[in-house]
């Protein structure tokens, strides 16, 4: 009769018992997430952008008040939260489309998702693990920099519009903020996962935020105002608007509504794709 010597160390492991689930998949997306430092830093710019713009707008139209006379304060005075809002925001938000982008296209670049798929070899829970924990931190911070941003911006023009968020619109517009930025994240994750090169993804997304509406813009007749009204980022961002303006063609709520169903579809697409491509 023979024995087997078994190879050293080998037989002191114990046997794999179990399967690490979408519980692990949200932990192992959350290490690598925070453990990049593009993220780090790119968090860091979308706070200081947000924050110092808004400080600089909101202080140079206190500055500025008495010389733009009533009739050039009448948008600011029907909607200050707006101001307050846009300030920041408006370069801000290229931060989170980055990052969202970077988020996914970095694995491709630096060939780490083969380890991902390896780990989850189901392909939609990796990616679903990702999109979840990349939303829940932006939703977080971004929520944080939006009421910071707006009671900065508030206590700055207090003397020439007060604002609080007892007003009416005013505290779902700032929460609504956040969650723009959040979903429009989600919208940046979904593009790199279906171009898989952050060149182009970036790209991608800033076109679809800046330079598509400003194409939309120079359509003639009601074209330009209809197609701009449900590109995602434009109708996202009325979300940040206290009350429907004269001439929005969609309500804060549905603005935001047209903003997730675009996400809603890239993702689907991204889901599908990732399925049916090779890592």
């Amino acid at each position: 009769m023979t024995t087997t010597t078994p190879a050293l160390g080998l037989s002191t492991l114990p046997p794999a018992t179990g399967r690490a689930g979408f519980g692990g998949a949200l932990r192992s997306e959350w290490t690598k997430i925070r453990s990049v430092r593009s993220t780090v830093w790119s968090l860091i710019l979308f706070v200081v952008i947000t924050i110092g713009l808004t400080v600089l707008i909101t202080s140079l139209t206190s500055a500025n008040w008495d010389q733009s006379g009533p009739g050039g304060n009448a948008d600011i005075l029907a909607d200050p939260t707006s101001l307050i809002l846009g300030a920041g925001l408006f370069l801000g938000q290229l931060t989170i489309c980055v990052l969202g982008a970077l988020v996914i296209t970095t694995e491709y670049s630096t060939g780490v998702i083969r380890a991902s798929l390896l780990a989850v070899p189901r392909r939609v829970p990796m990616l679903a693990a990702k999109a979840v924990v990349f939303a829940i931190l932006t939703l977080v911070l971004a929520e944080i920099v939006c009421y910071g941003s707006f009671f900065i911006g508030a206590a700055i023009l207090h003397s020439h519009v007060p604002v609080s968020l007892s007003d009416p619109g005013v505290a779902r517009a700032v929460t609504g903020a956040g969650l723009y930025l959040a979903v429009l994240g989600l919208l940046a994750l979904a593009t790199g996962s279906l171009i898989r090169h952050t060149a182009g993804a970036i790209a991608t997304v800033i076109g679809i935020v800046l330079v598509v509406p400003i194409i939309g813009m120079l359509l003639p007749g009601s074209w330009g105002k209809h197609i701009n009204a449900y590109l995602p980022a434009q109708a996202g961002q009325l979300i940040g608007q206290t009350s429907r303006a004269s001439g929005d063609l969609l309500s804060p709520w549905q603005g935001f509504g047209v903003l997730c169903l675009w996400t809603a579809v890239l993702l689907a697409a991204a889901f599908y794709l990732l399925r049916r491509r090779d890592a």
